[in-house]
């Protein structure tokens, strides 16, 4: 069962996932073709750039949006779907940010977990875009020493006043929630946010478009051009703008000389099962979204018809797995041994871009050509967040942009070749120490 939900779409255009069965809209922009005139050019059609899109396009500025494939098509359009009050960099930002914000650093950190909910919860309300939106997560502990990690924020959010949208549950408590019996606790969070993120994707793109933006399809970026009238350059048109934006993440080679070395794919994999029927609801009698506290993390919930969407195992190689499902199957079983056996109908790979330290990377290639990536499997919030702070930074409010373009980041020489291998490394001796914890 594949192209049986949803028969429109070609079967070339986009990955064979579970999303893009299920498309409340397909998108079908033009190539571009000739000369367009613009304030800001994006490239990139992924949250990043639909994002940034919208809040340029709200802010009265004529932008135009440029993707390769197709709106979604990337990471945007494959992920698991959950929109967390989890920080990629955390730490990392708060030992570089303090420099420059000082005791404020704390507050700075603690607003930015939760503006990403806010924004796509306020953007869907008020475009009326249909993506499955549902509230409720579980961060949910498989060892002692994750529970101590979820009484610290714990602590912190009652501190912050966030009463009883945060609340630590025991074995017990986790197990009203689901029927799985290998977690000693959670954090269950009823502020973080699941949906279908590629109709959230083409809605916001939709958005766009309704406030004014071009956008192009199917149209390669081959170069940028730099200096006080940038412009973006592909085959068979040209995009002249007052200012670029670079929002590809990790999917393009643009502007090497300056960005390689700088962000790694991970690839991660997701299956979905068939529908489950009543076992849904007795599995997730919540309809929680869920992961785990270990560095190499599995991730589900359940679909909007019923299905259980599970993820995990990212692969820091760079390359994707042979069979995603077979891979994924012991984990599915063992969290929920009823799933024995249960059909897999879906699978398929994401790329994640990672960054070395984790803080996502914000800044300037020339003096109108910006660039905004790396998220390191947080995307769906953090790209929201990093929108809101491109389009402030472009149309002349830089203080969130400086905080971020002014932390220092490692980068690998010869890129990819070294790159991925030192993730990888990385990634084998954080999950030494978690075993030994």
């Amino acid at each position: 069962m594949t192209a049986a939900l949803n028969p429109v779409i070609p079967a070339a255009e986009r990955a064979p996932s579970y999303y893009s069965a299920t498309l409340k809209h397909e998108t079908d922009y033009p190539a571009l073709q000739g000369e367009v005139s613009v304030d800001v050019a994006i490239i990139g059609g992924g949250f990043t750039g639909v994002a940034s899109a919208v809040e340029l396009a709200e802010r009265g500025l004529k932008v135009a949006l440029i993707e390769t494939h197709k709106i979604g098509w990337g990471a945007s359009g494959r992920n698991g779907g959950q929109v967390t009050s989890s920080l990629s960099g955390d730490e990392a930002m708060r030992k570089q940010m303090r420099k420059s914000l000082g005791a404020e650093v704390d507050d700075f950190i603690w607003r930015l977990r939760w503006r990403g909910q806010e924004i796509i919860e306020s953007r869907v309300a008020k475009y009326g875009i249909a993506c499955d939106l549902k509230h409720g997560h579980l961060h949910a502990a498989m060892k002692p020493a994750h529970l101590h990690e979820l009484r610290s924020f714990h602590d912190e959010a009652q501190r912050r006043g966030l009463g009883d949208s945060v609340s630590l549950l025991d074995r017990a408590g986790v197990r009203a929630h689901l029927a799985s019996d290998q977690y000693l606790g959670a954090l269950k969070n009823t502020r973080n946010l699941h949906l279908h993120p590629l109709n959230l994707c083409i809605g916001e793109a939709r958005a766009a478009e309704s406030l004014g933006a071009l956008i192009f399809e199917h149209s390669e970026v081959l170069d940028i051009v730099h200096g006080p009238r940038p412009a973006v350059i592909t085959a068979q048109g040209r995009i002249n703008a007052r200012q670029v934006l670079l929002a590809g993440d990790v999917y393009h080679k643009l502007e090497a000389r300056q960005l390689k070395g700088l962000i790694f794919p991970a690839m991660g994999g997701i299956v979905t099962t068939a529908p489950l029927g009543d076992l849904a609801k007795q599995l997730n009698p919540q309809d929680l979204a869920v992961y785990d506290c270990r560095f190499v993390l599995d991730y589900y919930r359940m679909t909007a018809d019923g299905r259980l969407l599970f993820g995990g195992g990212a692969n820091y190689s760079g390359r994707d797995s042979r069979d995603i499902a077979a891979e994924l199957r012991p984990c599915i079983e063992r969290t929920f041994p009823q799933l024995k056996g249960v059909d897999i109908e879906f699978q398929w790979s994401c790329a994640m871009g990672i960054v070395m330290n984790r803080i996502p990377q914000l800044g300037k290639l020339s003096d109108h050509v910006w660039y905004c990536q790396g998220y390191s499997g947080h995307g769906v919030a953090t790209s929201h967040i990093m929108g809101e702070i491109m389009a402030e930074a472009i149309t002349g409010s830089l203080a969130r942009f400086d905080t971020f373009a002014a932390c220092k980041h490692i980068k690998v020489p010869l890129g990819d070749i070294f790159g991925n291998p030192m993730l990888a490394a990385g990634m084998w001796y954080y999950q030494l120490l978690e075993k030994l914890r």
